[in-house]
């Protein structure tokens, strides 16, 4: 009797370990993982370069300032901003992509002139010199911090932002967001929260003028 009951012991002990084991995951995974269901393509907090007021069409991108195709793509924003001025609403978000070496470094710089007001002149400073940093091995905070300093910031305050982690936790909350949306790939757009699929230069112009036509 006892040399039956020793296996059964084991064998529900193993059981019980692999239960708990696996719930754990599960539970570690429901934190984890996005919750599309609770996803938004604007959050109160996003960065809006262009408010063209109630009814207006919303355009969103998802970014990454060391993206090449960001950086090709930007004059082509810049234009259609130009172009539908008082038109539509443009709200940028960030996704640092995890290949390159100052996506977030970046996007931190970025957040840190944010919290100055001064958002859209880094956006602008960190595209125009793309070319100088970006695909660089080594940490570009320090040319960043020069930008902020010629851009006339409360050098400070920048740096207290730079190093504060809740400066960094608001990129990532962007970027985790934009997960559960379903971005992968940078830039990503949604135009009044649909996700558009850029295959030609004109695609986004084309989007949004059937957006101001409905």
């Amino acid at each position: 009797m006892k040399t039956q009951t020793k296996p059964l012991v084991i064998t529900l002990a193993a059981l019980i370990v692999v239960v708990v084991v696996g719930l754990v995951a599960f539970l570690v995974a429901r934190v984890q993982a996005p919750d599309p269901a609770a996803a938004a393509v604007v959050r109160a907090d996003s960065h809006v370069l262009d408010d063209a007021g109630d009814g207006a069409v919303t355009v969103v991108e998802f970014l990454d300032f060391e993206c090449e195709a960001c950086g090709a793509y930007y004059p082509v924003v810049e234009e259609a901003r130009q172009k539908y001025a008082g038109q539509i609403t443009y709200v940028v978000r960030y996704f640092p992509l995890p290949g390159h070496v100052n996506s977030m470094t970046s996007a931190v710089a970025a957040e840190a002139a944010a919290q100055q007001g001064r958002f859209e002149d880094m956006y602008h400073r960190l595209f125009d010199t793309q070319a100088e940093w970006g695909e660089a091995q080594e940490s570009r905070a320090d040319l960043f911090r020069e930008y902020a300093d010629d851009l006339g910031l409360d050098m400070t305050a920048y740096d207290a932002a730079v190093s504060d982690p809740d400066t960094e936790q608001r990129v990532r909350a962007d970027f985790e967001e934009g997960r559960a949306l379903g971005v992968g790939s940078t830039p990503t757009f949604f135009v009044d929260g649909r996700p558009l699929v850029i295959e030609r230069w004109n695609d986004l112009e084309t989007v949004i003028d059937a957006a101001l036509d409905r």
